[in-house]
């Protein structure tokens, strides 16, 4: 942040880096290097961690210099949580384990929003990578048909950070029109007010990709509540949401004179 040059008092107080709340996740779905070097010039201190979007990485030219430019910026770069499911669904659990090991990656997803994997099975793999990687589990169905009650949501979050996750994952996609989302866009906010009972609520990454979904979580949750699914044009942008130097949040963290 530029504060030696605007001298603006009374910003709300960000986290710094390594941040375990206020965290920012970006979804990259395929930026070439070039990208990769323009966003990491731009935004290396907004940025904490980064997902390849469900299974581009294996369609992404040049994916390992890729994850390299990531890691020497010191931002955690994983894969998505599809691109596990991929490989369960194909019994190639020992594959996948190699692909970690020849990326050098140090944050993994476990999801199972486009398959049935029993939720005990789902543990198992938890607390199994959990013993060498940092793990991010992530929650809800990918099937917008497919409505999940809070007990269930409840359920599963509490469950996996039991098993070792670091972090729980509340699945909207990369539209956020599922899961946490009605297909509109609108936040089911019962349901999270339901989770939010149980679970502590840093221990959540709530995927909003929306710019009304993000000042919606801004608004109730504060400027250090963890955020994901955010595109790379969207990062500069979610962070002036954070510090209440955007329209849609000026008067959260500051009163109207």
């Amino acid at each position: 942040m530029n504060k030696h040059l605007f001298n603006l008092n009374n910003l709300p107080a960000r986290t710094p880096k390594p941040r375990n709340i206020g965290l920012t996740m970006v979804m990259d779905k395929g930026l070439s290097l070039r990208e990769v070097e323009d966003l990491l010039s731009n935004t290396p201190t907004l940025i904490d961690l980064v997902k390849l979007g469900f299974g581009t990485s294996v369609v992404t030219p040049n994916i390992e210099e890729k994850i390299n430019l990531y890691h020497q910026a010191n931002i955690p770069v994983y894969f998505g949580g599809t691109l596990f499911e991929a490989y369960i669904v194909r019994n190639q659990f020992n594959d996948y384990l190699r692909l970690l090991d020849k990326t050098k990656i140090t944050h993994v997803e476990i999801s199972d929003g486009s398959i049935n994997l029993n939720h005990n099975l789902k543990c198992e793999y938890i607390q199994n990578l959990s013993k060498n990687f940092i793990v991010l589990s992530e929650v809800g169905s990918k099937d917008a048909e497919k409505i999940i009650p809070p007990y269930e949501w409840i359920e599963q979050m509490e469950k996996e950070l039991q098993a070792g996750a670091w972090k729980v994952i509340a699945e909207a996609r990369e539209s956020g029109t599922v899961g946490i989302f009605r297909n509109s866009g609108e936040v089911r906010s019962g349901l999270i007010a339901e989770i939010i009972r149980k679970i502590p609520i840093e221990h959540i990454i709530w995927e909003a990709p929306q710019k009304q979904q993000q000042v919606w979580f801004l608004k109730l949750y504060g400027t250090n509540v963890n955020l994901g699914n955010i595109s790379p044009s969207e990062v500069i942008p979610l962070e002036t949401l954070r510090l209440g130097l955007r329209g849609d949040s000026f008067d959260f963290f500051y009163p109207l004179i």
